[in-house]
This record gives C-alpha cells, structure tokens and sequence, in this order.
C-alpha cells in the first residue's frame, strides 16, 4: 500500500476525529485572513484616511491576532495527537518505523492545512465586507464598501499557516521519536500534573490562592485612592496586583478547588450521591490536574473583557464627553461670530439662547480637598478659576438659590473629581485683583454651561450678582473671556443647515488670546466634537472586540474540546454506573453539574478580575461604567453558555451510545 493510499484510509477512517481539529484550522484561517483583508480593503483605507485614524492600530492588533490562532492551533493540534496516540502506538507495534510514521502524520497534517486554508481564505473573503460595515457604521461614515482579493493579505495568511505546520510536523517528530510506546498508550490518561494525594501542604495553598486574589482586587480597589499613598507608587503598585491575581488564580485551579470539594465531599460523610461521583470527585482531580490551561483560560477571560468594557466605555460614552465639552450645540465666545445668529433668524432656524458674563478669581483649591494632601502638589497654591453670577446658573437651573456670601462649585465631575473629591460646607477665600472675598461654598454640583475652552477641565463658581459686579470691577488683568452665547437648536431636522451655517462663519468666530494674540482657536460644534470622538474611538472599539471575539471563540473551543475529550474518557464509566443501577438521569444530573462548573468558575473568575481591574480605573476612559460592563459580560455569559450546552449535548450523545 502507497503512503498516500494509507494517508487517505486513515483519514477517511478517523473522521470523527479529524472534524474537531479540520474545523480550528478553518476557524482560525477565517479569522486571519477576513482581518488582514480588511486591513488591506482600499476602502477601508480610503475611509480611515479622510477620516484622520490611524491605521497603525490594525498593524499591531494583527500581531496579536497572530498569537492568539497560534496559540489556539497548537493547542487543537496537540489535543488531536493525544486523541491518536493509541493509532501512532499501534502503527509502531505493526512494524513501521517512526520515520514512516512521522512521515504519514506530517502528510496528513499538509492534506488538512491544504483544505482548511482554501475553506477559511473563502469565507474570510466574503466576512470581511461584513466586518468593514460593521467599522463604517462605528467611524459614522456613509460608504460602499467593495470586496477586494488582496495579495498582501493572502500572503500573510499563508505565511502564518506555513509556520504553523512546519512547528506541529516538528512537534509530532519530537513527540513520536522521542515518547515511549508505553506512554503513547496512555497520553489519554494524562493531565497537567500528576495528581496526589491530598495534603494538609496543598490545603495550606488553596488558601492561600484564595487570599491572593481577595488581596489582588482589594488593592485594586484603592489603587487610585489618595488615603492609601498608592499613587505615589502606582506603576509598582500595578505590577503588585497582577502578580497577586495571577498567582491566586493558578493556585485556585491547583489547590482551592480540590481543598472546596474536598470540604464538601467530608461533609456528605462518605454518602455520596451519583452527582458527587459524576461531579464532585472528577471535577477535584481534573480542575487540578488541567490547572495550568485553565489559569490561562481564565486570564485571558479577564483580559478580553476588561479591554473590551474600557474600549467601549470609551466609545458610549463619546456622546457625553462632547456635550461636558460643548454644553450647547454652538457656542459663540466674546460676541465674535454673533453673525451665526442673524443667519439662523433668515433662515428661519428656530433656536434657544442662553448668555453668560464671565470672569475669574484666584481660587485654592486644596482647601475644598476632602482628604490631605501632605504628599501630593498638584494644587498647592491657588489657580484661576472661572466664575459666572448666578442669574445665568438660573437659566438652565432656575430654582437655585444664593445669600449674600454664599457659592456653588459646579462642572468638577472629571477624572480629578475621582482621584480627588471636593466638600462643600466650607469657608474659602478667593482673591479679585487686590481685594479677598470670603465665601461659603453651600455645594458641589455637576452642572455644565461653559464650554472647555473657558473652563479648561476645572470647576465653576457660581456667586450671587453682586458678588459678581464686585469681582469683575476689582479684576485689574484683563480675563481672556468675558462673554459666552450658547445656542440649542429646537427642530434636530436644522442640524445639517445650522451645521453648514456655523463652518462657514469659522473666521469671525476664531479667537485669539495669551500674550500678544500668541494663540488662536476656533471652537467646534457638539456635533463636530461628537463625530471627532466616534472617529477616533471607533476604530480601537472595533479592533479590540475583533480580538476579543477571538480571545472568546478561542478559550471557549478550548474548553469544549476539553469536555469532549473528557467525555470520550468517561464513556467506559457510564457503562459501569449503568450496569450497578443508576438511570440516564441521574448520569445526566451529574453531568450539569460539572459542566456548570466546568464552564462557570472559569467564567466567573475571569469576570471578577476583569470587574474590579475595571473598577478601579474606568473613569479615566469614560463617563459611564454600568451598561457597557454589563453589555460586554453579557456577551461572554451567552457565548459561554452556547458552547456549555454544546459539551451537554456531547456528553448526551457519548451516555447514549455508552448504554
């Protein structure tokens, strides 16, 4: 028989084997070769370019790609060959030699590649159109999108995949020349480690697996807290808590697990039910013994979601960063571009106008600190602070109310606010000109009405209108603004027209300040603000779910594989269990609970790191923390949940044939 004769044969009888391997490759090919065709989609360029994003971040995301197909392909290729070490064992007991064997191996691998790389170039050509859609509609960019064969992309794609056979045949050389006959036979067996026999030592370590990461998201949760001093060490204080998280979670699959069931299993007394067999007791010695590839799950579980959940905080919250920056649609500074209203009354534009006078006093704020700030100088002395009089708070809050004396503190809701928060009920004194005026700041609020030109990201005083006229009539240096219009159109179908009407007027509305008109700007519109911050926010939020549908895909093929594997390794067991008495059900309830816990406390635990890394730093991303988090976990829990069932009905279909 000629070797490609025996190559066919033996795939052709080990396809129920080859289908789970043949459908990573594919898997993988489709995702590599749909995103670098995107990258290389002239389209896709043209768009990027008008647009002003980068490009490079394609370039870098791609390089991550790369690792995790590699990764992931390894992983299946090495599963596969465990699945077949009987064959390889059996091929050399009939007399071939392990060159042959190797030889066979490495030919079938080729035949796999071949077919996987032509399947998965096809469908990643036609799901890169749809993935160029789904980044046109993220940048807010009205465009048709052509499918385009790329030569560089195939390239690419090919490159990678070749490597990646070159280092599986290399693998399966070193595995068959150099592993015994006796272990071929049983590498099904054989886990991470080698499991013993439980100690009061790995008690000891599954405690402290516990306590590592119950540390690890504590000093997350201060890690931005003045009190605690961790900011004068932060990058340290960053390595601290990945170094106790990652630890804690390796030591968790290794030794908190057995030492929680094994908690269990003394409590039941030696009254052990079906589930505690089928559950209980697999899930002590594989969760350990598979220990490291979990941890690894588990990581990069938290990974993903915690770089998709800051991206897309970033990206729904773009909307609200434009308008804190432009409170209005337009805003008009110091009566230049006032010609924007006579045109909005031509064309019959129907608006609302609010106006503010404004000046500014000399302002410490570290005496409104609500903690000590022996260490930290940021505001040590005192800074200029913008003020407007409360006759112009009243137009968008007309019920507030001032006494001679008193003001608001408003507008201080940004990454200062988190790191450091003001108290109100306390006495200041700010300084106008040559004269101090004491004041009592009555409250903190979070109103915005001037532009961040004006503002330039610190708070707001609000005083009553004679405090004001005092102010204004003291301040001997000039304020750079004095006066801010702010317009809200009433009918949304004006944007297009007042849009047009405002770019046009940008001359008579730039404004010039610093010494000698050293410095010139123009402000934008919110709308303008709003579509700068999609455009530069979308293509990040579309390469890290890229990727961290990839990391999902991955981890949870991972998984599955697993239960399958394991499923195969059990079949003789049900068998068993059948025969002593126990009906389908009670196998079947003893397999819910382990794949329930098999899927979840990865999950979970991957959910929780990704929580409070988070937590403790998303207000520097964004404005809104709930529903993106809550979006982005709810996706992983669906997938997760897909492929958990998936393993259910695998194991359904191995009890049945079992019994």
């Amino acid at each position: 028989m000629t070797l490609s004769r025996l190559v066919f044969r033996s795939m052709r009888k080990n396809l129920k084997q080859y289908y789970l391997y043949f459908f990573a490759l594919i898997f993988s090919v489709t995702l590599c070769f749909s995103f670098t065709t995107l990258q290389y989609n002239p389209s896709v360029t043209e768009a990027l370019e008008r647009s002003g994003t980068a490009n490079a971040g394609f370039s870098a995301a791609s390089y991550i790609l790369y690792v995790i197909i590699t990764l992931f392909v390894l992983y299946a290729s090495q599963l596969f060959m465990k699945r077949r070490s009987k064959e390889i064992g059996l091929y050399q007991l009939i007399g071939m030699t392990k060159g042959l064997v190797v030889r066979l191996i490495a030919l079938e691998n080729v035949v796999l590649f071949l077919f996987a790389v032509c399947i998965g170039m096809v469908l990643g050509f036609f799901s890169s159109r749809l993935f160029a859609m789904i980044l046109m509609k993220m940048l807010d960019i009205d465009m048709v999108i052509h499918l385009v064969f790329s030569q560089e992309a195939f390239k690419q794609s090919v490159i990678i995949f070749a490597i990646l056979l070159v280092v599986i045949i290399l693998q399966l050389a070193w595995m068959v020349r150099r592993v015994s006959l006796l272990s071929l036979f049983s590498a099904t067996k054989q886990a991470d480690e080698r499991i013993k026999r439980f100690s009061v030592f790995q008690a000891v370590m599954g405690f402290l697996g516990l306590l590592f990461i119950a540390v690890g998201y504590y000093l997350s949760t201060i890690l931005f807290d003045i009190k605690s001093g961790f900011l004068n060490n932060l990058f340290l204080n960053m390595i601290l808590i990945l170094v106790s998280t990652m630890l804690g979670t390796f030591l968790f699959f290794r030794y908190s697990v057995s030492l929680i069931m094994n908690v269990i299993r003394s409590n039941k007394k030696g009254h052990l039910k079906v589930s505690d067999v089928l559950a209980v007791t697999p899930i002590m010695h594989r969760m350990k013994g598979n220990s490291k590839s979990l941890t690894l799950i588990t990581l990069l579980t938290g990974l993903a979601v915690g770089i998709m959940s800051l991206s897309y905080i970033s990206f729904y919250s773009s909307g609200t960063n434009a308008r804190q920056a432009s409170p209005y649609d337009y805003i008009l500074l110091n009566d230049k571009g006032t010609e924007f209203i006579n045109q909005l009354e031509q064309e019959e534009i129907e608006y609302e106008q609010d106006s503010y006078n404004i000046s500014s006093v000399m302002l410490n704020i570290a005496d409104l600190v609500s903690v000590q700030l022996e260490e930290l100088t940021l505001f040590d002395g005192a800074t200029q602070t913008t003020v407007i009089p409360l006759s112009n708070l009243q137009q968008i809050e007309p019920g507030v109310q001032l006494e001679e004396g008193e003001a608001y503190l408003t507008s201080y809701v940004n990454v200062l606010a988190e790191i450091m928060p003001l108290e109100a009920d306390k006495e200041i004194t700010v300084k106008a000109g040559e004269i101090e005026l004491p004041l009592y700041i009555k409250e903190i609020r979070e109103d915005f009405m001037l532009s961040e030109e004006v503002a330039l990201g610190s708070p707001i005083l609000v005083v009553t209108d004679s405090v004001f006229e005092e102010i204004q009539s003291n301040n001997i240096e000039e304020t750079q603004f004095t006066s801010q219009i702010g317009i809200n159109l009433i009918d949304e179908r004006d944007k297009n027209q007042a849009e047009e009407l405002y770019k046009n007027l940008a001359d008579e509305r730039t404004i010039a300040i610093g010494e000698n008109d050293t410095y010139s700007f123009t402000l934008e519109s919110y709308e303008e603000l709003r579509k700068r911050n999609i455009t530069a926010l979308g293509l990040t939020i579309f390469v890290t779910a890229f990727l961290g549908l990839a990391f999902l895909l991955t981890t949870g093929s991972i998984l599955y594989f697993k239960q399958m594997a394991e499923a195969e390794d059990e079949r003789e067991s049900y068998k068993i269990l059948r025969k002593i008495g126990f009906s389908t059900n009670d196998i079947l309830k003893g397999i819910y609970a382990k794949q329930a816990f098999n899927f979840g406390v990865p999950l979970v635990i991957g959910l929780l790191h990704s929580y409070f890394a988070v937590k403790s730093g998303w207000w520097l991303f964004g404005t809104e923390l709930v529903a993106p988090l809550v979006i982005i976990m709810g996706l992983y829990i669906v997938m997760y949940a897909v492929f958990a069932i998936l393993s259910i009905q695998y194991y359904k279909k191995v009890v049945k044939e079992s019994l």
